[in-house]
């Protein structure tokens, strides 16, 4: 019970954000747009740092070469969502058409692609996580594995309503932007799921897998959301939020973890 409920708790994140098109009647304020972007960067930032890369290098303690699987897996997932930005067209959340003027159904489309995309490594690292845990390595607690899976909801409820209020805003019926919204973050307990089948194979390579995701979530942070944060004007509310998203998020991570 207590792995289906931290697998579903990044979806009830997202849902949540996306269910603010039903309490907001105006597009989203930039500069409060910003807080968000960079407190869900914060939020992530340190969730790969104390939830996936400290416990892939205490696994590690011991080997001749401790740094090497943290290494390796970090810019595999790093990797990994440069080959899928390069494949999978998307775009940016104010990414206009060439006259200008943005197709409504094309930068919806691109735009739940986009979160969607980069949703999935959040659910690996959920399900990494939650496999560790199960395979019964000391270095992943019940509590630990609940913290990033709080973390990611915190993360998601930005991104949700990110979502679904500008595509309101764009003319989309609320209740189809409050679905895509939710649906953009369907594909994190799918990613988690996939991953947490591996527990029966993961002992050994668990620290590299915890390092991918990582990777995986780092490139998320610095491709998309920190960009869109830092531009045009108010940059530094962006910098705040992603202050505010870190600290809260080592917080939550040292007191369960």
């Amino acid at each position: 019970m207590s792995v289906a409920l931290g697998l579903l708790i990044p979806l009830l994140g997202t849902t949540l954000g996306s269910a603010m098109v039903y309490f907001t009647k105006k597009e989203l304020n930039i500069q409060f747009e910003k807080l968000l972007l960079g407190f869900a960067s914060g939020v992530m930032m340190a969730a790969s740092v104390w939830s996936l890369l400290i416990p892939a290098i205490d696994l590690s303690a011991g080997a001749q070469f401790e740094w090497l699987p943290a290494a390796v897996g970090f810019l595999a997932g790093m990797l990994f969502l440069l080959v899928l930005d390069h494949l999978i067209p998307h775009m940016h959340l104010d990414k206009e058409e060439p006259d200008g003027k943005p197709s409504h159904l094309k930068k919806t489309t691109m735009l739940v692609l986009a979160v969607t995309l980069h949703n999935f490594p959040e659910g690996m690292a959920v399900g990494v996580v939650f496999a560790g845990m199960l395979a019964g390595n000391g270095a992943i607690s019940v509590a630990a594995a609940t913290a990033l899976s709080l973390g990611i909801a915190l993360q998601n409820l930005p991104e949700g309503a990110i979502i679904s209020l500008p595509l309101k805003a764009q003319g989309v019926n609320k209740h189809k932007a409050f679905l895509y919204g939710v649906l953009s973050g369907v594909v994190e307990p799918i990613g988690a799921l996939l991953t947490l089948a591996m527990t029966p194979y993961v002992a050994g390579i668990l620290p590299y897998m915890l390092a991918f995701a990582a990777g995986a979530m780092i490139y998320v942070i610095v491709e998309e959301l920190i960009p869109e944060a830092q531009q045009g004007d108010h940059s530094d509310i962006g910098t705040v939020g992603v202050a505010l998203g870190f600290v809260l998020m080592m917080i939550l991570d040292v007191a369960l973890g």
